[in-house]
């Protein structure tokens, strides 16, 4: 196809002189870093994401570190990255490479796109996967061929990666790597396309979200423990009861607060 010629070429030129080699994950290929990377970045963007993932390497440079260490230490280090439940699965999924490695281990919080990107980044092997910044290159470039007002999922776009890469003739890691570089390229020169997918949804405002409510409680009671009454007078009356009980109730399910003896605190184990 003609069309996966031209996208070849410019991604391949556009990595050779603007591929972001600077990011700290690109400079190696430990499984575990990569791990760490990959779970940061979901549903966050990639300049927030380096001074944490460079904390939190140094804080946990191995998966063994990580597994060894306290939950309430590692939410403590993820503070200010938002979405805890991230560092929670990350800590778990560090249990179990701990333990069994990485090779056919079904891990909390990896999907079939961090699965990839594992795989790809890590190992150089050539799964097939999608993601934003690849969304956006191939609705750019127009592949699919599809009528600008339907809706493409990604189960359409699969063999159209898979044939790119095959083509390319690139290494896997290399591949993916100038794929991603140039779609975030073409989102900062404000082409934004990703709306075309049927799986697009438009992240909610943070302010007075339950997101900002979760953090906010999780910062207090990463400091001490504390019961519901002074939760309350802490976060009213911008917070209502009912919006505080409810949070500290996921907090629980989540398996990241403990409740006994009339108080919330952080989950130790």
């Amino acid at each position: 196809m003609e069309e996966i010629e031209k996208l070849l070429r410019e991604i391949k030129k556009f990595y050779k002189k603007e591929g972001r080699s600077h990011l700290p994950w690109r400079n190696t290929h430990d499984p575990y870093k990569i791990l760490v990377s990959e779970i940061m970045l979901q549903q966050t963007q990639v300049d927030r994401v380096i001074p944490f993932y460079n904390r939190f390497i140094k804080q946990f440079p191995t998966s063994k570190t990580l597994a060894k260490a306290p939950l309430g230490e590692v939410l403590k280090t993820w503070q200010g990255l938002g979405y805890n439940r991230r560092a929670k699965y990350l800590w778990e999924a560090a249990k179990i490479i701990a333990q069994e490695g990485f090779a056919g281990q079904k891990l909390p919080g990896v999907g079939p796109y961090t699965a990839g990107a594992i795989s790809a980044f890590a190992f150089n092997k050539p799964e097939v996967f999608i993601e934003t910044n690849i969304r956006t290159v191939f609705f750019h470039f127009d592949i699919s061929k599809y009528k600008k007002t339907r809706k493409i999922s990604d189960k359409e776009l699969l063999p159209l990666v898979a044939e790119t890469l095959k083509r390319s003739k690139m290494q896997p890691r290399d591949f993916y790597a100038a794929l991603m570089d140039y779609g975030a390229s073409l989102k900062q020169n404000g082409v934004k396309l990703n709306s075309r997918s049927k799986h697009y949804t438009k992240q909610s405002k943070f302010e007075g979200s339950a997101r900002q409510l979760r953090g906010a409680l999780l910062r207090e009671l990463l400091k001490s423990s504390a019961n519901k009454a002074q939760l309350i007078k802490k976060f009213s009356p911008a917070r209502s009861r009912g919006e505080i009980e409810r949070e500290l109730t996921k907090f629980i399910a989540e398996g990241l607060l403990t409740f006994s003896r009339g108080r919330y605190a952080v989950a130790a184990k």
